[in-house]
């Protein structure tokens, strides 16, 4: 018997028992949500792992910013960012049934967002480029808004648990 796009079929065993649930479609709303949450954890992973690894490359090297600071901090940043980028994909699996979780991606990211935006029109000190900034600023920008919208699409499509 076929089911309803979204729902997950069942293959029946022997004695007419559930043996397992077989794939479930994703509806094309939660596709968007998914896409974005495997996009920024990419991203973030990426980016989590250069800052963890070799953070005065990437900030004084190729961004210009000062390098009289401690990088300790910047390490630990990087690994929080690579910790976040795996949950990131632990909720987009199962999209379907934790979609809600996103909103606290979403809450960090419009956060960060605002932060950098802020810093890049106002904190950035003299002498110090402002490209490392700006670009934080439009991908965060770009990351909160593409959650926002998969999560107000996911909301249409499954009302809160």
């Amino acid at each position: 018997m076929a089911d309803k796009v979204g729902s997950t079929q069942k293959s029946a065993g022997p004695e007419g028992t559930a043996l397992h649930a077989g794939p479930s479609i994703v509806p094309e709303v939660m596709q968007t949500l998914k896409r974005m949450l495997y996009i920024q954890a990419a991203v973030w992973a990426s980016a989590g792992l250069a800052l963890a690894s070799v953070p005065r490359l990437v900030l004084v090297t190729i961004f210009s910013q000062r390098g009289d600071q401690q990088f300790a901090w910047v390490r630990l940043m990087g690994l929080q960012a690579l910790g976040l980028a795996m949950v990131m994909v632990l909720v987009a699996h199962r999209v379907e049934e934790l979609w809600w979780w996103s909103w606290a991606f979403a809450l960090v990211t419009v956060g960060m967002a605002a932060v950098a935006v802020l810093n890049s029109g106002f904190g950035i000190p003299a002498g110090e480029s402002s490209v490392f900034w700006w670009i934080l600023s439009g991908v965060t920008t770009g990351f909160g808004l593409g959650l926002l919208y998969g999560l107000f699409a996911a909301s249409q499509e499954q009302p809160n648990p």
